[in-house]
């Protein structure tokens, strides 16, 4: 049995035909276990505290799921348990850049996802945050 119920998986090639999306989401996704919430996530090293990849929201996405996959990790989770995305653009021209880094590292897992387009984030450089809810699954 799956640990996860995903309640109308589907693909962003499907929903969005015209542009070069290849995001696997859901319309639900029904879950049992400790819950993990992560803080919205930048392109940071977490240790220097240091912004990375000025100017190019990509590789700003790229640095933002290392981290979430690091401290889902840390916190005995994984990619696999995540059960709903939050997407912050600075701009809506960053966001076939930004999902398609996302979907190289959520292939097969059919989150919920969410995405805006905010006037700005905390710090000027950042150009987005992608923030996750996961969870540990309870023991079969």
């Amino acid at each position: 049995m799956p640990t996860h119920t995903r309640i109308r998986p589907f693909n962003t090639k499907q929903t969005y035909p015209e542009q070069k999306l290849n995001n696997d989401l859901s319309q639900g996704v029904v879950a049992r276990g400790t819950m993990v919430f992560l803080r919205g996530q930048v392109a940071q090293d977490l240790d220097t505290r240091e912004s990375v990849h000025i100017g190019d929201a990509g590789k700003q996405a790229e640095k933002a799921m290392a981290n979430i996959k690091m401290l889902l990790e840390e916190a005995g989770s994984e990619l696999g348990h995540i059960c709903r995305i939050v997407v912050y653009l600075t701009d809506i021209r960053y966001r076939e850049a930004v999902y398609l880094e996302m979907g190289k590292w959520l292939g097969g897992v059919f989150p919920c996802s969410t995405g805006l387009v905010v006037p700005a984030l905390a710090r000027p450089e950042w150009l987005v945050e992608i923030e996750v809810t996961a969870v540990i699954p309870d023991a079969a």
